[in-house]
């Protein structure tokens, strides 16, 4: 009787695996890199989904003039040329034309801004005047219309 390996070897007793003393273990660890990969496929899919099916949801909502905002938002315009003639919606006025017709649009909606375009050569003292006209009227929401300044690009240097 021999307790050696036999002249088949060790691998026909044991179902093709070799357990001998110059053989492979079996493999026993998972690999998780198939895993790892369905994985990420898996969550791309729900984030870019999620927000599509938040909005598929069919509401039949209550209708209420309460939380409706405003159409537009009221306003008037009040323009002074170079040579400081007062404009209210593109229409000459004078000073007590302009404090009596403030006072129409106030009495309709103390809230209605008064959008100001005054030439740069304007002086300082008749935009003020104007100001108080507004104020004595009942409207305190006053805009100052500008325009940006053209923009300059910076020089490149060349290298």
């Amino acid at each position: 009787m021999s307790f050696g390996r036999t002249s088949l070897g060790s691998g026909a007793t044991t179902g093709g695996r070799a357990l001998g003393a110059g053989g492979q273990r079996p493999l026993s660890d998972i690999n998780v890199t198939p895993l790892v990969d369905v994985m990420l496929v898996l969550l791309v899919i729900f984030i870019i989904t999620a927000p599509l099916m938040a909005s598929s949801i069919k509401l039949d909502l209550p209708r209420t003039d309460a939380g409706q905002p405003n159409e537009t938002p009221a306003f008037v315009s009040l323009v002074v040329d170079p040579a400081g003639k007062v404009f209210l919606d593109e229409k000459q006025v004078t000073p007590e034309e302009l404090a009596a017709r403030l006072a129409q649009v106030a009495a309709r909606n103390k809230d209605t801004e008064i959008q100001l375009r005054a030439d740069t050569t304007v002086p300082y003292g008749k935009v003020v005047e104007l100001m108080g006209i507004a104020n004595k009227a009942g409207l305190a929401r006053i805009g100052f219309v500008t325009e940006a300044p053209p923009r300059v690009e910076a020089p490149r240097s060349v290298n």
